[in-house]
C-alpha cells in the first residue's frame, strides 16, 4: 500500500517527471533506486554537485543505467540482477493503450503494433513503476493529452502489476 509521503512514491514521481521534460516517444529508461545517506557516505561530492543532502533515512535517489538494448524489453528485464547495494528499480516506459473493442479489431491485423500506433482511439501512456526489495511498489501513469498542459497523471501502487513482477526479479538474490 501507498500511503501519502511514501518514499517510494515520491521517487517514482520523481523520474517519471524528470522523464516527462524531455517530452514523448522515448525509449524505456531505468534507474536503480539507492538509500541517499549512503550514497553521499560513498560519494560525498554529490552532495554539492545534485543538491542531494542527508537527513530522511528512507530517502531514495534514482540513478540512470545504462540504455536499454533493441531486445524486448521482457526478455531485458529477466536476465538483469542488481546487486544489494541496490534497494530497488524504477522504469519508465511508454505503451499504446487501446479499448477493448478496439484491441479485439487490431489483433487480427498483420502488423497489430502498427495497427495500434494509428488507431484514432488509442491512448499515449507513459508508465513509470517503481518497485524495492520487500515487494512494495508504485507507480505513476501519464496519458497523453492534446497538449503536454492536458495530459492527465494517475498514481498508486498496483496500476502496472506485470511490469511490477517483473523489476522485483531484477532484485532477487537467488
Amino acid at each position: 500500500m501507498t500511503v501519502p509521503g511514501d518514499p517510494l512514491q515520491s521517487v517514482v514521481a520523481e523520474v517519471e517527471g524528470h522523464v516527462a521534460e524531455a517530452g514523448w516517444d522515448q525509449p524505456p529508461q531505468l534507474f536503480a533506486l539507492v538509500q541517499t545517506e549512503q550514497l553521499l557516505r560513498a560519494e560525498p561530492q554529490l552532495a554539492s554537485t545534485m543538491g542531494l543532502v542527508a537527513g530522511d533515512p528512507a530517502s531514495l535517489t534514482p540513478i540512470a543505467q545504462e540504455p536499454l538494448g533493441d531486445a524486448p524489453l521482457d526478455e531485458q528485464l529477466a536476465a538483469m540482477v542488481f546487486g544489494e547495494e541496490v534497494l530497488g528499480v524504477v522504469l519508465a516506459h511508454e505503451v499504446v493503450v487501446l479499448p477493448p473493442a478496439a484491441e479485439a479489431a487490431i489483433a487480427e491485423e498483420d502488423d497489430p503494433a502498427a495497427a495500434a500506433a494509428q488507431h484514432p482511439d488509442r491512448r499515449d501512456v507513459r508508465m513509470a513503476v517503481g518497485v524495492v526489495r520487500g515487494g512494495r511498489q508504485a507507480c505513476v501513469l501519464r496519458l497523453r493529452g492534446q497538449t503536454p498542459e492536458q495530459d492527465e497523471r494517475v498514481t498508486g501502487p498496483d496500476l502496472a502489476p506485470a511490469l511490477a513482477t517483473a523489476l522485483l526479479a531484477t532484485l532477487d538474490e537467488t
